[in-house]
């Protein structure tokens, strides 16, 4: 039967499919997202899915086992927090970030790990050849008989071979470089992602395989191909930071086996990523004395507080219209805070330039920190220098008060640990905190309570 090739457009985005160009998806409504691929109508769908008649009976809801699923420890700390206290067994987890960034690295050390507790592990790479992989292990460490390199793009070749050895993780590196015959699309287009990760989310399921697939991010930072991919898989983890610095963050977006709140904290070294053990020591690592605008604050990611520096740096501008930036943070919750100074305090920055920046390269998005970016603004536009041993954290609404923050003990008890003798907080949180010795705990209910202070 001769094939029959039809023209049809993908939007990159969310995937959603039209027989025309257009130029706002209808799916997701973004702008330009479209992409012309040619496709084989004659090819029969799913015809990539292996699925044998018996596994797909039904089973009754009283036979099946509520019992908690045993996970593998990866034997990198930071990386089971992330993933919510191990490898599940059968799991599909997507690993983005930036070129560079260290996800090969991570998972070629999780690898090893593994191989050396003897798990049967297989590494898929259809970017590097064997040699440079090679390369790359030796400087990591040493590796067993356990762990398997295989350098091939073929899906069909890949499933064969995984169905052949029956590993019990696959790492594939990465899933924009593998092709299914079955589409007839280019590698790296939305069909080709979209239906690779079906075939491997139908390994991973039916052979209790563990499947870490390693996807190419945009310019905006979010993995590329359709946004339904991420629907598809189990646990999404993105690894951030700055390629040129030593810092690295793994941050799980969606986890189906665990908090999406925990973060990871690794360095990158010679011999690859180490795991930063305290990061919140770090974090405040080089931090100026007797500088103004400068405040330490206290955030939660999951159950873990990490302690940041926020600096604030507040001058007369020279235009017309001055400039805000903030990097590490909201802008806009900057611009708000900052209107609520001039609206309650009666602070005018109308012709100053402000920017705020956190340290460490993290981001942080909870309001908890807005007592810190607070006192920090103050303290450079007064010049006026915070006491190195003092912590501010709490949420500020519009009106200027200071509103109760979660886990407030914990954060504190965090604070004591790293040689902070004060501690600013909301007064509704301080007042449900017995005193803990060796910190002096302060409850403010306003923002000029709080500016008092200083």
């Amino acid at each position: 039967m001769a094939k029959k090739i039809v023209t049809v457009y993908y939007c990159q985005n969310c995937g959603h499919e039209s027989s025309k160009w257009m130029g706002q998806c209808p799916g997701c409504k973004e702008w330009n997202t479209f992409v012309e691929e040619t496709v084989d109508a004659s090819a029969k769908k799913g015809a990539g899915l292996r699925l044998d008649k018996k596994e797909a009976q039904p089973v009754a809801l009283s036979d099946i086992s509520t019992a908690a699923e045993d996970k593998v420890l990866t034997g990198i700390a930071e990386l089971d927090r992330v993933l919510g206290g191990g490898i599940v067994a059968g799991s599909l987890t997507l690993v983005g970030g930036d070129p560079g960034i260290g996800k090969s690295t991570l998972l070629l050390q999780t690898c090893r790990k593994l191989s050396l507790s003897g798990h049967k592990v297989l590494y898929i790479s259809g970017e590097e050849s064997l040699k440079q992989i090679k390369l790359r292990a030796d400087r990591i460490g040493h590796f067993n008989a356990d762990m398997m390199l295989l350098c091939e793009t073929n899906l069909d070749n890949i499933e064969e071979t995984i169905r052949r050895t029956k590993p019990e993780m696959v790492v594939i590196d990465s899933i924009q470089t593998m092709y299914n015959e079955n589409v007839s699309s280019a590698p790296g287009s939305v069909s080709q992602v979209r239906e690779s990760t079906g075939v491997l989310l139908q390994l991973a399921k039916g052979m209790g395989v563990s499947i870490f697939i390693v996807g190419h991010v945009t310019k905006e930072g979010t993995v590329a191909g359709p946004r339904v991919l991420e629907h598809m898989v189990d646990t999404v983890l993105y690894f951030e930071g700055d390629r040129h610095a030593s810092y690295r963050i793994l941050r799980g977006v969606k986890n189906r086996f665990g908090s999406t709140n925990e973060i990871g904290v690794f360095e990158m070294r010679e011999e690859g990523l180490v795991e930063v053990e305290n990061p919140s020591e770090y974090m405040l690592n080089g931090r100026p004395e007797n500088a103004s605008g400068s405040v330490v604050s206290c955030s939660m990611e999951g159950t873990r507080p990490l302690l940041i520096e926020i600096q604030a740096l507040v001058c007369r501008s020279n235009f017309g219209i001055p400039r805000r930036q903030a990097i590490g943070t909201d802008f806009n919750r900057v611009n708000l805070l900052m209107a609520v100074l001039e609206k309650r305090l009666g602070i005018q920055m109308g012709d100053c330039d402000a920017y705020v920046n956190i340290t460490g390269g993290i981001r942080i998005a909870e309001p908890a920190i807005d007592l810190g970016i607070v006192l920090a603004i103050v303290s450079s536009f007064k010049n006026r220098a915070i006491d190195e041993k003092t912590i501010a954290f709490g949420e500020v609404g519009l009106s200027g008060e200071v509103r109760a923050v979660s886990m407030a003990k914990q954060r504190a008890q965090e604070a004591k640990k790293l040689g902070f003798t004060t501690c600013i907080m909301p007064k509704v949180s301080a007042d449900g905190i017995k005193a803990i010795d060796g910190i002096r705990i302060i409850g403010v209910s306003t923002v000029q309570d709080a500016v008092e202070l200083i």
